[in-house]
């Protein structure tokens, strides 16, 4: 395995979780439901287990994209740091955190601005007439707030230098990790 690159993969990737400012931070996800159209949505990057290759993010469990998990839960993120030129696409599996002592530890962790976007009455995605009049529930609740997992089982690293482009595609096979370096 070409360990210097995943070692980059992976700092990038803790950075990401670790610094507000980092290109990293905020990543595309796609996802695929019954219908089998891509849906695609920026998500905030909230942990990585390098350990696990575990990449974690929150969402309000009434959204879209907790239907399509649910109907299919293979995924796809793409991250992307400008001053580096550098491209990461992850695929794998998404899961649903179930833990409520996680869920809880996580949500107390939570800025009171950042609970508020878990706590409208509407569902995400609902159509409203006045952007300006949303309504909230009274009591500030948990309800609603979830924690999605992925777990990769392929990464593509692809750097973007001059004269020549450098893209290696990462493979888990079993419980072992292994690269391949790729035409860019």
């Amino acid at each position: 395995m070409n360990t210097s690159i995943w070692q980059e993969i992976t700092a990038e990737l803790h950075a990401g979780t670790h610094k507000k400012t980092h290109p990293f931070r905020y990543g595309t996800l796609a996802t695929v439901g019954l219908e089998t159209l891509p849906r695609q949505r920026t998500i905030v990057l909230r942990a990585f287990d390098p350990e696990e290759m575990r990449i974690s993010f929150y969402t309000d469990t009434r959204s879209k994209k907790i239907l399509h998990l649910k109907e299919n839960n293979r995924v796809s993120l793409l991250l992307f740091n400008p001053g580096k030129q550098l491209q990461v696409r992850i695929e794998g599996l998404a899961h649903r955190e179930r833990s409520e002592s996680v869920l809880q530890e996580c949500w107390a962790r939570l800025q009171a601005g950042a609970r508020r976007d878990y706590t409208s009455l509407q569902s995400p995605g609902t159509e409203i007439t006045d952007p300006h009049r949303i309504d909230y529930m009274q009591k500030e609740t948990s309800d609603f707030f979830g924690i999605v997992h992925i777990f990769p089982f392929k990464i593509e690293y692809l750097k973007l230098v001059k004269p020549d482009h450098l893209r290696v595609r990462f493979s888990k096979e079993k419980q072992a990790w292994n690269s391949e370096y790729l035409v860019p």
